[in-house]
């Protein structure tokens, strides 16, 4: 199912008692957070999105942990389960049109199988433009204090709409934005980025200043294709649009060269000068730890367009579980059909919850000879935002890597502390506070396959404990009349 907008979405969700409206009085000012990390710490029905409609000082609802769980994060892409949302891929790549040179490279896959893509959809009257507010005041929006020693009052789930100097190429990232007062916040893009290179090649094409549009509140997928570890030259919408079966309907701003979802509930237009910076942060970061302070760029919106009656939408992220965990979790499956392009011996990955995604990877292969799983942990460490992994996990094919109990046992057990560990130095997320130096550092790899005689173990490699197939198959049909459930 393809929503038109988050409205559509907050109903779907409330039709299925996965949304609770808070009628009782509340600040935007760190209380919204408490409520919404107890919520999100549970692991049964009281686990459910929640619409705030009576935020101290501000007459417009506060929409959050709308993504928050496997069951939503799954509707909200229009699929029975997270697995299923990587099924589009999968097929994409069986069409006999898909060259057998492309089939590693999204960017060819998308550009090639066009008769798959709903491709952006330009309209000329949009809802998001229902107000125009050409003297614009953040003031008036219910922007979250999350955290205590938090900077200050943070956007936190925005869609970042720039265009690139030098091929006019739209990007759309997710970058926090702190109000620094009513018509500036900070633009945190990270110096990994697309949003980042956009911002450097106007730098060094002498111009002064970036138009950038953000758009809040849009429609599940396209706020997740915001997010998605995408190449520089594939489009988030066009990917939205892939994703959901239909075309984004875009519309142009109002002040700045830029199209942006006709259906958002705030646009903020504006520029970002090209060598101007101010102290951002801290900031209470999904990492469980707060981000230190830094130097960033400064948005200034010069304008603010938006539906009648808006309602802002935004996240909390801190020490897992929270809700941004379970959009992650969208991109490990969705993009697990491409991970096995290219490399072929992938069964299956697992960026669990308490690794925060870039710190730990846990991966299973068909290991068919010595030391590959050294060479899948170098390939991992060489794409794209994997190059911040920290640590990397290699197990046998066999081995449920998305059961940490079965992973920790064959670790534990597997694994020889000289020869089985390969510490090796990169790059790092910007947001790891633990090496002595900002985005670069040693990682780890931990081979816990079965080791082999051509790797150096020459002893026997005991067999793992089992029982018969047949024991099984008796007390299969013996257990009901034992009563031990």
């Amino acid at each position: 199912m393809a929503y038109k907008d988050l409205r559509e979405f907050i109903d779907e969700l409330e039709k299925r008692n996965l949304l609770k409206r808070i009628k009782v009085p509340v600040d935007a000012e760190l209380e919204i957070t408490e409520i919404t990390d107890r919520v999100s710490k549970f692991n049964d029905a009281r686990n459910v999105a929640l619409l705030f409609e009576n935020v101290r000082g501000y007459d417009i609802p506060v929409a959050i942990n709308l993504f928050g769980s496997y069951e939503r994060m799954a509707l909200a892409l229009g699929v029975e389960n997270l697995d299923d949302a990587a099924n589009d891929i999968r097929e994409l790549l069986k069409l006999p049109y898909i060259s057998l040179k492309n089939r590693m490279n999204i960017v060819s896959i998308i550009s090639t199988a066009s008769r798959a893509i709903n491709f952006p959809k330009y309209v000329k009257n949009a809802p998001c433009q229902e107000i125009i507010e050409e003297t614009p005041n953040l003031d008036k929006i219910p922007i979250l204090k999350c955290w205590p020693q938090d900077g200050g009052n943070f956007i936190t789930l925005p869609l970042v709409f720039t265009k690139n100097p030098k091929t006019g190429k739209r990007n759309v990232g997710m970058y926090r934005l702190q109000k620094y007062n009513s018509t500036t916040t900070g633009m945190h893009w990270h110096i990994h980025k697309n949003g980042a290179d956009n911002f450097r090649d106007v730098q060094d094409s002498g111009e002064n200043k970036i138009e950038v549009a953000v758009a809040i509140g849009t429609e599940p997928v396209t706020t997740y294709a915001a997010t998605a570890p995408l190449p520089r030259d594939v489009d988030e919408m066009v990917f939205a649009g892939f994703l959901r079966h239909k075309s984004v309907e875009l519309v142009k701003c109002k002040t700045v060269d830029l199209e942006v979802p006709a259906h958002a509930e705030f646009i903020l237009e504006g520029y970002v000068y090209a060598d101007e910076l101010r102290r951002e942060g801290p900031f209470g970061d999904h990492t469980g730890y707060y981000s230190l302070a830094d130097d960033y760029p400064v948005f200034h919106v010069t304008c603010i367009t938006r539906k009648k009656d808006p309602i802002y939408l935004a996240t909390v992220v801190g020490k897992p579980p929270m809700e941004d965990c379970y959009m992650a979790k969208a991109t490990e499956r969705i993009f697990l059909p491409l991970l096995q392009q290219i490399i072929p011996e992938i069964i299956d990955i697992n960026m669990p919850f308490e690794g925060v995604f870039h710190n730990c990877v846990i991966v299973s292969i068909k290991k068919t000879f010595p030391m590959q799983a050294r060479k899948v942990m170098h390939a991992l460490w060489g794409l794209g935002q994997m190059m911040n992994v920290k640590t990397i996990i290699v197990v046998d094919s066999h081995v449920d890597v998305q059961n940490i109990r079965e992973v920790a046992w064959r670790a534990f057990n597997n694994v020889d502390a000289e020869r089985d560990l390969e510490i090796v130095h990169g790059p790092l997320d910007v947001l790891d506070h633990s090496s002595p130096f900002a985005k670069f550092g040693a990682k780890l790899g931990i081979d816990a396959t079965k080791t082999w005689k051509e790797e150096g173990h020459l002893r026997d490699w005991p067999d793992e404990i089992s029982m018969t197939p047949e024991v099984k198959a008796r007390i299969d049909y013996l257990w009901r009349s034992l009563n031990l459930d």
